[in-house]
């Protein structure tokens, strides 16, 4: 199993990333933001996202976006194919995420936004504390990210301020 820095050879993966964070939502049923395979190509291509694979097999993804003139980084996108569920590759892949968003954005406050408990679970042993949405980015472009989930309509009645997503943030000590 390789977990890295995905790059440009990774761009082959894209469609099956995509189809896999599709077919994730609807058998969890719960509210997941949907990517295309362009976007996650332009992760790749801007050396913002990691990935694991088993003997060239795409196996988990998880890519980082930049928000409000780099003051905080997102880690979003956390999906394991179902093949390779239940080996801890998530927390794996959140891991190398985190370590490259710290070294990479030193300066950032690192958040996410989740209804997964497993991702709340490895947010926390990361340093992770939940927070209301006022703490997160106010940059439009972040919550415009959330129009293909489908609980959207909850985000856009309550001005941005709840969801059903928690809201994760870990404050950088060193700034």
């Amino acid at each position: 199993m390789k977990i890295e820095i995905a790059v440009k050879n990774h761009i082959k993966y894209c469609n099956v990333i995509s189809e896999t964070i599709k077919s994730s939502a609807k058998v969890r049923g719960t509210g997941i933001a949907l990517r295309t395979p362009e976007y996650i190509q332009s992760k790749i291509e801007n050396n913002n996202a990691v990935i694991a694979t088993v003997n060239e097999k795409f196996a988990g993804f998880c890519y980082i976006e930049i928000w409000g003139h780099g003051k905080y980084v997102a880690h979003s996108g956390l999906i394991v194919h179902p093949d390779f569920r239940g080996l801890g590759l998530a927390k794996k892949i959140k891991k190398l995420t985190f370590e490259y968003s710290l070294s990479k954005y030193p300066k950032a406050k690192i958040f996410g936004i989740t209804t997964s408990l497993a991702v709340m679970k490895i947010n926390s042993d990361l340093g992770y504390r939940p927070v209301t949405f006022s703490e997160l980015t106010d940059d439009d472009e972040f919550w415009i990210g959330c129009k293909t989930c489908k609980n959207y309509d909850i985000l856009t009645r309550t001005n941005r301020s709840m969801c059903l997503c928690t809201g994760m943030l870990h404050e950088n000590k060193t700034i």
